[in-house]
């Protein structure tokens, strides 16, 4: 379990490339045969990533979250975004194809990870945040997803989100995920920019091909930063930041959210000419 503090806006003053990543990325969680956490102070969710070969991965232990197992105050949502495989929940198997996403909840002991063939592996990406209800575990296809489009093409940010686990899909006690892609020839996600103050947000890039980049973009409004991401890596964001990013290549992203409400809408909206 990596950890990670988080900091203040004023902090990002004293920050070169090196800190604010350190601070803020997530790099190389995906590794073959392996299972990798980082724990961050920003409303204490966990993000993770297992990627099955020939032996299956197993957590469960609550050791780095002080109660006997991982999800006694727990929840997650699992996000398969490489070959067909599958998530074991206290004895029971769920498959996940490709962009299909598996919610556990509170009270799970032990969690089995596998691929169904270890050439194409799974690419099982974790978020997880503190829970104070109940809710069945269950598994949620791409099909099952409510898909939502936002944005024009004609100024190239248009895309396509689809919610998992959310309300009005896959109920929570309060984490939030999705998966938003980016059709051909589109660069910006979140663009216009917001913010929501009550909640922090994850972003884990994926589907880039090895010579592309997508330059994420935080800060406060009128105080940007930016941070140059690849394959696999995950953003942290917090409540106080915004969020958007451009492309190079085509891409996607896992976004997982969590905070004082479920309100996907509960944001702030800023306009572009409001940046700095």
């Amino acid at each position: 379990m990596d950890m990670r503090y988080g900091a203040s806006p004023g902090d990002i003053d004293g920050m070169k490339t090196d800190r604010l990543r350190a601070e803020f990325m997530v790099e190389g969680l995906f590794q073959p045969g392996q299972l990798r956490m980082t724990y961050t102070h920003l409303d204490r969710m966990i993000v993770g990533a297992a990627m099955p070969t020939d032996t299956p991965l197993e957590f469960g232990d609550g050791a780095d979250v002080g109660t006997p197992h991982f999800f006694d105050a727990r929840e997650g949502g699992t996000a398969n975004l490489g070959g067909s495989g599958w998530v074991e929940v206290d004895g029971t198997r769920f498959a996940l194809a490709n962009r299909d996403c598996l919610y556990i909840g509170r009270g799970a002991k032990a969690v089995r990870l596998g691929s169904d063939d270890p050439r194409q592996p799974a690419r099982l990406y974790l978020n997880s945040v503190p829970a104070g209800a109940d809710h069945p575990t269950r598994a949620i296809t791409r099909a099952e997803s409510k898909p939502i489009e936002f944005g024009q093409r004609e100024r190239g940010n248009f895309r396509q989100l689809r919610m998992y686990i959310h309300p009005q899909v896959a109920p929570s006690c309060l984490l939030l995920m999705g998966i938003t892609d980016l059709p051909e020839g589109q660069v910006w996600n979140t663009q216009p920019p917001h913010l929501h103050e009550r909640r922090m947000e994850a972003y884990c890039y994926f589907d880039l091909a090895p010579e592309d980049r997508v330059f994420h973009f935080m800060g406060r409004p009128d105080n940007t930063r930016h941070l140059v991401v690849q394959n696999g890596d995950v953003v942290l964001s917090p409540a106080w930041s915004i969020h958007m990013g451009a492309g190079t290549g085509r891409y996607g992203f896992v976004w997982g959210m969590t905070g004082e409400n479920q309100a996907y809408e509960d944001v702030d909206p800023l306009p572009v000419s409001a940046l700095r």
